[in-house]
């Protein structure tokens, strides 16, 4: 399909790279590691006219899910996350949210498998595991595409 779009959002206090994903002419998007300003980045994708269909963690440092509650609630998206990630999301100190200053857990509606294959709006995506930079770390591949988010595998 080669029409694969990508958007970018710098946002909060470690300059987190959020990205959004959209096939072209389409307005709902997939959204990957939503900082730490939700409703802000709700409203920045409702100007630019477009809907988030699903949030996506590439891993569950807090610097990419304080903004994911606030996200998924108002946008109604599921919020999908690497099964492995799964203690760091709901413990504040591994997360490091606590000592950033702003306690925050989270449980994502789904947990993934390394490997698995999965489709959103339209987009067939593999999650592949990288860990190394937490445990749970992964990486989602569009190869219709060849377009790979890697969130902090790849400074």
């Amino acid at each position: 399909m080669a029409n694969l779009k990508i958007g970018k959002i710098t946002l909060g206090s470690c300059a987190t790279n959020c990205y959004f994903v959209y096939r072209e002419g389409e307005t709902e998007v997939l959204f990957f590691d939503p900082a730490d300003q939700g409703e802000y980045l709700y409203q920045v994708l409702q100007q630019k006219g477009f809907r988030v269909g699903a949030i996506l963690l590439t891993h569950g440092h807090f610097d990419h899910i304080w903004g994911a509650q606030k996200l998924r609630a108002l946008s109604s998206a599921k919020i999908y996350a690497y099964k492995e990630e799964e203690a760091l999301l709901s413990d504040a100190n591994l997360n490091i949210s606590e000592m950033a200053g702003r306690a925050c857990t989270l449980k994502p509606n789904v947990y993934l498998e390394d490997g698995q294959e999965i489709e959103l709006l339209g987009m067939k995506i593999k999650v592949i595991a990288t860990p190394g930079h937490t445990e749970g770390s992964c990486c989602y591949y569009f190869e219709e595409d060849n377009v790979l988010i890697s969130g902090d595998t790849l400074f």
